[in-house]
Order: structure tokens, then sequence, then C-alpha cells
């Protein structure tokens, strides 16, 4: 039996990895997935899944753009960064014939992403949704009984920004996101790559600057929200969301909102991609197909407060997330929203640059 034991030991490590364990390795946005759906995919597969989590578009395209990042499914959000993957071939094209639930997906919101992935060639819609502002109203009318709620004004004019600036002011740290939105505000083009439009939207937010207690991530965000912290935030819907249920379960005061602002909110969609070196490309294909179940998507929803796109998934989400205008927003809501696309180089650099300023505060 001792001599067996060298021999079987040998024997395993002779064979490929994946005969022994197969391993997923999935790249996800922070607090973003139902824990439940990757037990259960562990369980009917027998793939481990080894999850871990970003907090901003630019962690994720500095991660990916090292190449060979170690990871089989991520999560892009569809402008800029999964096109601009898309563009770079650095995205394995979908083997759709291996992903049979495909066909669970919303044609109209797929329509949407294909301005960035063409064909559809690259990605599955994860979730969506849209960057809006998270208010305490009794807080803001405390300091400005007169200040605006349904509109950026609030924040971006300098004057509501100093009046409010008591209770707490913060931005998501995520100039990819931010940005098209000060630039809509403005009135100007949220795609626009002209150089004037780019300063004008610098200018707006080193104006305010002085008066932002906080340029923070996404799950941060959401944190504080919960824990009054801030009384205006500029922000992901479903964290502000996130941030009202975990308030309430903790007892803590009630009264937070999430407002799509007037002047339009921008819509995005987080896409399911496979890396085009990825070590198990199978296994991301097995996932994916797996996420697009109505089911499991409902359970998504139902965990993190956004919308998913496929249309069965209604029938098994919790009646008050279904019933959340904030969740799933009214026709017209939808119709007053902007999508972005992939600024110029250029542009994108200027942005950059222009971000790193108003952290910085000069």
């Amino acid at each position: 039996m001792k001599l067996l034991r060298p021999l079987l030991l040998a024997l395993l490590l002779s064979l490929p990895a994946a005969a022994q364990e197969s391993v997923l390795n999935v790249y996800n946005w922070a607090d973003y997935i139902d824990p439940q759906a990757i037990e259960d995919f562990q369980r009917e597969t027998g793939i481990r899944v080894r999850y871990d989590a970003f907090d901003s578009l630019e962690a994720l395209e500095g991660k990916l753009s090292a190449g060979r990042s170690g990871y089989d499914v991520i999560v892009p959000t569809n402008e800029p960064s999964f096109a601009r993957l898309v563009r770079a071939g650095a995205l394995r094209p979908l083997d759709r014939a291996k992903i049979p639930n495909w066909t669970n997906q919303d044609a109209a919101l797929l329509a949407q992403v294909a301005s960035s992935d063409p064909g559809n060639r690259h990605g599955a819609i994860y979730l969506w949704g849209t960057i809006g502002m998270g208010l305490r109203p009794d807080r803001i009318k405390a300091l400005a009984p007169d200040a605006p709620l349904d509109s950026l004004d609030l924040i971006l004019k300098p004057a509501n920004a100093r009046r409010i600036a008591r209770c707490g002011i913060a931005i998501m740290d995520s100039g990819i996101d931010v940005m098209p939105s000060v630039l809509r505000w403005l009135g100007k083009d949220p795609n626009s790559n002209d150089a004037a439009d780019q300063r004008a939207a610098e200018q707006a937010l080193l104006a305010i600057r002085p008066h932002v207690r906080a340029i923070i991530s996404s799950a941060a965000i959401t944190d504080a929200l919960a824990q009054g912290e801030y009384c205006a935030v500029i922000g992901y819907s479903g964290d502000v969301v996130q941030a009202q249920n975990r308030a309430r379960e903790a007892g803590r005061e009630a009264g937070l909102i999430y407002v799509q602002p007037k002047e339009g909110a921008q819509l995005w969609f987080d896409m399911l991609a496979i890396p085009a070196d990825a070590p198990n490309p199978e296994a991301a294909q097995r996932f994916i197909d797996y996420m697009l179940r109505p089911e499991v998507m409902a359970g998504v929803t139902n965990q993190v407060h956004y919308p998913n796109a496929i249309p069965a998934s209604r029938q098994h989400l919790r009646a008050d997330v279904a019933a959340d205008p904030n969740i799933y927003p009214p026709p017209e809501v939808i119709a007053r929203s902007f999508t972005v696309s992939a600024p110029s180089a250029a542009a994108e650099r200027a942005r950059s640059r222009s971000w790193s300023r108003f952290k910085a505060g000069r």
C-alpha cells in the first residue's frame, strides 16, 4: 500500500488541471451577486468559483490591460470599458450554442448594447441601471428649504452645494461615470470629445470641490449612505437602493431616496464577458448560461436591487422589488435617459487629467 501511494500521487499530478479540479475565476463589482447563485452553480457543476471584486471601471481596465489577468468571467460596463475591450480584441466571442439561455434576454436591451458590441458577439447583459442622486430630503431642507431635489443643480451649482455642504456631499470616484452627467447638466453632448466641453465640465466640478466632503468608491458610498454620513451623493441607482435597505434593516432613520435628475440619467449596462486569454473558457460559458436563467437572475436582482435583462425573471422577483420604480424605471424616465459611447483617446486622457485635478482640488 505504501508503494501505491507515490504512484497514485504521480498519476494525479500528471492529469490535466481541469481533470483534477475545474476552477472558474470571476472578477465582478463588489456586492454585486447573489451568494446563493455561486453556491448553487458550484453544487450543480462541480466547478469551484474563485470570486474577486473591483470597485471601479478604472480598476478593472487596469487589471485587464496588463494581460494574463487569470480571470475567466469579467463584468465591464458597456461604455466605455466593454466597448474598448471589444475593439482591442481582448474578449473571446461567445459560443451561443453553449449558452442556450442567451435567448432569455430582452431583445430591445440587447439592441441598445449592440452599439458597443456589433452583433452582441462578446457579452451577455448582467444587470443595468442609471446614475443619479441619493438624497436625504429632510436634512437638505433643514439647510436649504428651497433647494431643488429633482435636478443636478442641487449638487453642481456652487451656491446650492455651499448651503448643504454641512450635511455631507459625496461623489463616486469614477470620472468615466460622472463626467458625462456633468456634460449633460451643462447642456452639452455627454459624448463630446471637444476640449472646450471637457474643460467646462472640469471647471464645473472644481467650482463645487470645496463643498464636497468625499470622493469615494461605489461600495463605500453604499455603506456611508446607510449609516447616514451624507445627505447628497452622485452614484449608481442600485447602490442607493441597497443603502435604503441596509438602513431600514439596521433600524436607522428613514428618508433616503434615489432621484433620477430631470436633466436625464445616464443609462448603463454591465456585461458578462470572457477575456481572450481566459484559462477556463468552457467553464465561463457554462457560468454565463447559468446566470441567464430567469430564477437565477431574479435572485441576483432581489439581492442587489439592480434590474436585469431577463423578462421572464419578473415572475420570480419579490413584489417590492418588481414594483420599485428606482429599480425598474417607468417608460417616461427611460425616455429621458441617455447612453454614452467611448471617448476618443485624446478625450479620454483629458478626462482622466480633469478627474485627477478635481480630486486634488486644483
